[in-house]
């Protein structure tokens, strides 16, 4: 939170350990709106970035944070302190595609079993 109790100061770390803001946000964010800022300010240069908010995860104090909440509702008493900057982690997770879906239902279904009695 920076200041006022209505804004927060966030970042986002990136699995690379770089860095996307801080940026100040009101409390009534919603986290998908933190993700729609996220995709804004990928980094071009990296590979695999995220195509869509579906691909993009945000925790914060060891938490997956869910679309419909909002930036006040996930604050942590212990973590998000007075005038400090929060710092929420982004993992990218593509969806399998087709061929991927087809490879793991195929390796479930060709598994042996011994019984022994």
């Amino acid at each position: 939170m920076a200041g006022n109790q209505d804004q927060f100061e966030i970042k986002f770390r990136l699995t690379d350990g770089s860095d996307i803001g801080p940026k100040s946000f009101p409390a009534a964010t919603s986290i998908a709106t933190l993700k729609e800022s996220v995709l804004a300010q990928w980094p071009k240069d990296k590979e695999n970035g995220p195509r869509t908010i579906k691909d993009v995860k945000l925790i914060s104090a060891g938490k997956i944070l869910e679309n419909n909440r909002t930036v006040g509702e996930c604050q942590s008493p212990l973590c998000d302190t007075p005038d400090t900057v929060t710092t929420m982690h982004v993992v990218v997770q593509h969806p399998a595609t087709e061929k991927e879906k087809k490879a793991a239902n195929k390796a479930t279904q060709n598994k042996c079993m011994c019984i022994i009695l």
